[in-house]
């Protein structure tokens, strides 16, 4: 017997969630969810459906709206939508345990109903309705389901079909999915192609699904894509041996941590230093309270690009001479650590080594690598015993932001012109918690 899989997206969420909280409909009420105290070549995070049968484009930059639009800007919250969200995941606990559900996003949900057909009674389509209506009626947020017999195909049933549905409903199996989807355009509406993945395709003649699945030349998909050629054969023929208890079941050989953040301007070396200073500061505090260490850090910045040179990724050669690599490196310690002064000392270290001081750095991020938890390496004496006295400092520290909030507490340098810290400590995901 094949699977039953819903997949349910909540429609343009953070919009929805806006609207709900003004007493509006989200499906009649022009809003855009986007932060007024940045430029107006911010992205919108969530354009209401109203918006969008206007031609409005889900990730549209605040300029690209029509002058003669009016709508609500409403600055983001978060923590609201963190709310609601969990608000959503109880009303899908209802029904299934939670051993069959995986959270894909803060927006969107996969459900594995193969076994609870027979105990409620009714087809997936049906379950799904009820969900959707329970959403809709408890919380206020209308909702789009995808239904297929794996992960994959009801992903593109939500994604390409219900989405383009009038109901909000989609659902595909093996053969619908050739019969529909086989000859569907642009590639990149398919799970998991993005652009480059499409480009490359596109070098090779293919251009649907329906091309890629019976493709002549099989070594030639290995040698352009390598592994990731049996995933994209797999997805042409709609199959997908990956389940939720697989995903549930996944142990990572190896654990890292990210920290990034995007500039508002181009900073100078100096003052881009101050802010990778900031980060790895943060960054040793979070690894403090996630009771972690790690192997090593790399650094990579991203310079501001001269108005030469053209979208990410792909480059004029002409414009060569305008272009600087991004900086990137990495440096080892000689034992896994969480240590604060060991993570600045490195961090300035490559950033003083890497970053080329006549550029101007947007883009910033660390990654700390061979994250462990504490206890797991075998520390020196002499490394355990000096770290004593900082890391009770860090404790301390933890407790008072716990307490108090994250900027209860903070370094003299958080206080210049050119910091971040703050106001990152103000967000959530990137964005203003609404708090």
């Amino acid at each position: 017997m094949d699977r039953q899989y819903l997949c349910i997206d909540l429609k343009s969420f953070y919009a929805s969630v806006e609207c709900v909280e003004r007493g509006l409909d989200p499906m009649t009420t022009s809003l855009v969810v986007a932060d007024p105290d940045r430029t107006e070549k911010t992205i919108c995070l969530a354009v209401s459906p109203a918006l969008k049968a206007r031609g409005v484009s889900g990730r549209a930059r605040v300029f690209e709206i029509p002058e003669s639009f009016d709508y609500i800007m409403a600055p983001p919250r978060m923590a609201k939508y963190v709310e609601y969200s969990a608000r959503i995941y109880g009303i899908y606990l209802r029904y299934f345990s939670k051993n069959d559900i995986h959270v894909y996003s803060i927006d969107e949900a996969f459900m594995d109903v193969t076994g609870y057909l027979s105990l409620y009674g009714c087809s997936a389509r049906e379950l799904g309705e009820r969900i959707r209506a329970e959403v809709l009626d408890e919380v206020g947020i209308p909702a789009t389901c995808g239904i297929g017999p794996n992960l994959y195909l009801a992903k593109l049933a939500l994604d390409i079909t219900a989405k383009h549905s009038p109901d909000f409903f989609g659902e595909l199996d093996a053969d619908s999915f050739k019969e529909q989807l086989w000859d569907h355009e642009p590639l990149t509406d398919f799970w998991r192609i993005g652009r480059g993945t499409a480009r490359r395709l596109n070098e090779l003649g293919i251009h649907t699904m329906g091309q890629l699945a019976l493709y002549p030349d099989l070594d030639r998909l290995y040698d352009v894509f390598g592994i990731d050629a049996e995933i994209l054969i797999d997805h042409a023929w709609g199959y997908e041996p990956v389940t939720i208890a697989d995903i549930q079941a996944y142990e990572p050989k190896s654990r890292s941590v990210t920290n990034g953040q995007v500039l508002g301007s181009p900073y100078g070396f100096d003052d881009a230093l101050l802010v990778a200073k900031e980060m790895a500061d943060a960054s040793a505090l979070d690894l403090v309270d996630r009771h972690a260490v790690a192997g090593s850090v790399t650094l990579w910045v991203r310079y501001a690009r001269d108005a030469a040179v053209r979208r990410e990724g792909v480059y004029d050669p002409a414009d060569r001479r305008n272009y600087t690599p991004d900086a990137n490196g990495t440096f080892r310690f000689a034992e896994p650590t969480n240590s604060r002064d060991a993570i600045v000392k490195a961090v300035v270290t490559l950033f003083e080594e890497k970053v080329d001081r006549n550029q101007r750095t947007q883009k910033i991020m660390l990654n700390f690598n061979g994250v462990e938890p504490e206890g797991e390496g075998q520390l020196s004496l002499f490394a355990e015993n000096r770290c004593v006295e900082e890391r009770s400092r860090q404790e301390a520290i933890l407790d008072v932001k716990r307490k108090f909030g994250k900027n209860a507490l903070v370094k003299g340098i958080d206080l210049l012109p050119q910091a971040t810290q703050r106001d990152r400590n103000r967000q959530l995901g990137g964005h203003k918690s609404g708090e």
